[in-house]
């Protein structure tokens, strides 16, 4: 869940004067922490190209590693937390005198199961046989139903999804909202996109799970696959776009229960709500009511045998990077190879390490957060936020367009915001989950039971305002908008985002602009249309929404003409949310630390002022080398623009850095001050 503005404040330029090129490296020269000027490229103009300016060199002597589809400022800081939650896991492992049922034992004994690869090589598909008998054991549409709903407790893919959250126009109620799901391809349009690099992907799918099938016994993979590949055509066709299912309005729709089995009246729901524990609940809230509809019709449609295919090739998905090495070579060819470009799988004890974070991170997060966290960044981050906030308020009080009447509502909002640093006040209870050292399978089969029935118990009780939705070693930060609040976990809070020892103007352009990123998902194109108290309603006054759509709309063309790749333009529709966010990020950021200097002149710091490092970390921050087909992916399928386009996009926008930097019409970092995009 995101694991997430402002006129500009003009202020005196502090620089020395227009900056044509780096300071000069020294090969003695001694640095303050959190810039060194030696890394600037004296060949890059930052008016022209301040994406290359600061991160040119790093670019030219950076490789991304062979096991990594891309390499960069977060990529770097998460590499570091793996090896730290490494040791802690490590340090476990070798432990036999655990306290049963212990966070500690479980992490122990997770780990251990997926690091046997001595058993696991000589198990092959076995463990995986149960579920497949079970699916070719099924002898009508009835049964059908029912083991969807069993398999969709495992968290395996299947047409829906159904999961508990807060009621958008309700937020002090959990409810069971259902949306599409079940493909194997990143996107629905991956079936129908023209091209040949389209159609590569499609074989090299085909290809892949033709291998699982073939793995596990089927004596036809490929006739099986194609059944498989065709039921998953169908129902993609009916899905909405990732550009309609950001719509937060047109996605609630809440449904009697009644109406949802009206919806889709060929399907049998009942065998489907009753595996699925939720055959007495009333209400349901429908994200893509139309594909419901869709989905119904392939339901019927489709061949009992090509429901068998398509079951046998999710099951096998799923299990395939926790079964024996000819399952993993197969995902690894097509997840990572072909859709991502990485060359080389990850080490056995980061997979490991991704797989303990992923079903257990509060387990091992708790030791990671004393080992790693001191009190001290969790205070700093405080002042931080709170001047953000400040900064915030000053841009909405000050927001030239916007009416007293909206302008109230946002404050309100604002004020309502709730700061969550570092890790959370209370704990997951892990109790009554049993884990075993010699069974990886059953081990995830037991912990998504779990958390199964840890999602179900919300229904019908208070909102768990304590949850985190990222573990604190996770690199990464979040705005939530039904509970209107900004977390920020403990791991992302190191250099280059965040540094005790450096100055102020660098941790302002890097956890500055990452907070600031946060806040302004509450007032983007989508966390607008929630009040304060997390309730989707409409609280802006016509003129006030019309005029910030106006300018949403114009900074989605803006990234419209931005091409990753020679071929391929941001979508702007897709990325506008997150373009917002780093744009709103940038200022609040900017304002927050003007506002810290309280008219003080900031102390210049090897050759650079302060308004200049400020900048320069705030590029840092997204530095960021990808391969094509990682790039490929992001553009079609991330909300998220590349990283370089981030950092252009904002500031190309931000009035600030043309005065910093001395930017002039004819460079090519300029865009006419009537064409600049500001929000607050």
């Amino acid at each position: 869940m995101r694991p997430v503005l402002l006129l500009p404040l003009l202020l005196p330029v502090l620089s020395c004067g227009s900056i044509d090129r780096a300071p000069e490296p020294s090969s003695h020269r001694t640095h303050a922490p959190g810039i060194d000027p030696a890394d600037l490229d004296p060949s890059v103009r930052p008016q022209d190209d301040f994406w290359r300016y600061v991160n040119g060199r790093w670019i030219e002597r950076t490789k991304i590693p062979a096991d990594k589809a891309s390499w960069g400022s977060f990529a770097e800081l998460g590499e570091k937390s793996n090896r730290d939650v490494r040791e802690i896991i490590e340090d476990l492992a070798r432990r036999d005198d655990l306290a049963a049922g212990s966070p500690e034992e479980l992490v122990r004994d997770l780990y251990r199961s997926f690091m046997d690869t001595e058993r696991l090589e000589k198990l092959g598909a076995a463990p995986v046989r149960p579920a497949l008998d079970e699916v070719s054991a099924v002898s009508s549409k009835e049964e059908l139903a029912g083991l969807l709903g069993r398999i969709t407790r495992r968290n395996i893919d299947t047409p829906i999804a159904f999961f508990v959250g807060q009621d958008s126009k309700n937020p002090t109620a959990y409810a069971v909202f259902v949306s599409q799901n079940g493909l194997g391809l990143p996107d629905r349009d991956y079936y129908f996109r023209e091209g040949e690099e389209a159609q590569t992907v499609r074989d090299a799918y085909r290809t892949y799970i033709t291998r699982l099938l073939e793995l596990a016994g089927d004596p036809t993979p490929a006739e099986t696959a194609d059944r498989a590949f065709r039921l998953e055509e169908a129902l993609a066709a009916e899905q909405w776009t990732r550009v309609e299912n950001r719509d937060s309005e047109k996605t609630y729709n809440k449904l009697t229960k009644d109406a949802l089995l009206a919806s889709a009246e060929s399907f049998p729901w009942e065998p489907l709500l009753e595996a699925l524990s939720l055959g007495e609940i009333s209400e349901f809230i429908v994200h893509q009511p139309s594909y419901i509809g869709g989905m119904g019709r392939v339901f019927a449609e489709a061949s009992l045998d090509d429901w068998k295919a398509y079951l046998a090739v999710r099951i096998l998905d799923h299990a395939s990077p926790y079964l024996s090495t000819p399952f993993y070579d197969a995902r690894f060819a097509f997840h990572n190879r072909t859709l991502y470009g990485q060359e080389e799988p990850a080490a056995r004890w980061k997979r490991g390490v991704s797989l303990v974070n992923r079903q257990l991170g509060q387990a091992v997060g708790r030791e990671y957060v004393r080992r790693h966290f001191p009190p001290a960044a969790k205070a700093r981050m405080e002042e931080l936020v709170s001047n953000l906030r400040a900064a915030l308020g000053d841009s909405l009080r000050s927001c030239e367009w916007m009416t007293e009447e909206t302008r109230a509502q946002a404050l309100d909002k604002l004020a309502k915001f709730t700061p969550k640093i570092g890790y959370p006040d209370r704990w997951r209870d892990y109790t009554g989950l049993e884990l075993r050292g010699d069974d990886l399978i059953g081990n995830l089969e037991r912990i998504e039971a779990f958390d199964y029935a840890y999602q179900l118990g919300k229904l019908g009780g208070p909102i768990r305002r304590y949850e985190w939705y990222m573990s604190p070693q996770t690199v990464n930060a979040y705005y939530n908008p039904r509970l209107n609040e900004i977390v920020f976990p403990a791991a992302i809070l190191q250099p280059p985002f965040f540094d005790l020892q450096a100055d102020d103007a660098v941790n302002y352009g890097g956890i500055g602009a990452v907070i600031g990123h946060e806040m302004g998902h509450g007032f983007d194109d989508q966390g607008r249309k929630s009040d304060g108290d997390g309730m989707l309603r409409n609280w802006w006054t016509d003129e006030d929404a019309a005029e910030y759509d106006a300018r949403a709309k114009r900074l989605a063309a803006q990234y419209e003409r931005f091409f990753p790749l020679p071929d391929l333009h941001i979508n702007g529709a897709l990325t506008m949310g997150e373009n917002i966010g780093d744009l709103n990020g940038v200022t609040l950021a900017w304002r927050a630390y003007q506002r810290s200097l309280r008219g003080k002149t900031p102390p210049t710091i090897d050759g650079l002022s302060g308004d200049e490092r400020f900048f320069i970390n705030f590029a840092q921050i997204w530095r960021s080398k990808s391969r094509d087909a990682m790039l490929r992916q992001q553009v079609q399928t991330n909300p998220h623009s590349p990283a370089e386009f981030r950092l252009t996009g904002s500031l190309m926008n931000f009035t600030p850095f043309y005065e910093t930097f001395h930017v002039q019409r004819g460079d090519g970092m300029w865009r006419d001050p009537e064409d600049r995009v500001e929000f607050f």
